[in-house]
Parts: structure tokens; sequence; C-alpha cells
């Protein structure tokens, strides 16, 4: 069982360095880049959900493994995350396949008043 990530944020920048395996400043430098984005509390600090960790996590893969730049990280990251909607755009149209599009709200019910039938306060006629 595939547990999903929270988007919620739970980290401080000290804490999600930590389980990055990296610098406070690593994570600042990312954010200034525009490669994550924490949540900032009202006292603006910086905290991370497990998305943001995950992704942070991407971006380390592909720095130092795969010896990728910041730039080409950021081409990446964003090819990656069209990908993620273009495959919910998919789930999405198989869902209407397979149980029929959303529901239409019912039209709205003509008033009555005094006995004349008027719609959208025009008398029906």
């Amino acid at each position: 069982m595939r547990i999903e990530a929270s988007d919620e944020p739970l980290y401080y920048i000290s804490v999600a360095a930590r389980l990055v395996d990296c610098h406070p400043q690593t994570l600042r430098t990312y954010e200034r880049q525009g490669l994550v984005e924490p949540e900032r509390s009202a006292s603006n600090v910086r905290l991370y959900s497990d998305e943001d960790i995950e992704r942070l996590r991407q971006i380390k893969r592909l720095t130092q493994e795969m010896g990728v730049n910041l730039a080409g990280v950021e081409v990446i990251l964003n090819l990656l995350d069209q990908v993620e909607e273009l495959r919910a755009g998919v789930r999405r149209l198989r869902h209407e396949l397979e149980h029929g599009p959303p529901r239409l709200k019912p039209a709205p019910q003509p008033e009555v008043a005094r006995g004349e039938m008027t719609v959208n306060n025009h008398k029906a006629g």
C-alpha cells in the first residue's frame, strides 16, 4: 500500500535539510531559483511538506547523481509537472468514459408570484 505524500507543511528548514541530507542554504538557493516553494508561517518561517521533501530529493538526484545543472533541473521538473497534469487529465477522461460526465445542476425553476409565472423577473407570456 502506497501512502500519498502530504502537501501540508510539516518541517522547518533545518529538519527538511537533514531529511534531504544537504545544507539549509542549499534549500534557500533552490527556493530562489523557483525549484521549490515551501509554505510560509505567519512569522515568515519556511515550512516544507512531504511533497516538498520528495521534490528536494528529486532535485538532489538530478544534480548530484546525474550532473544536471539547476537550469536543467528546472526544465526537467516543469516537464515532469506537465506530464503529471496530462496523466490527471487522462484519468479524469477515463472516469467520465466509464461513469459518464459530471451531472449538470438543474435549471432554475420559474418563480410564481401572485398567480403569474415569471422567469428572471419577466412575465412569461
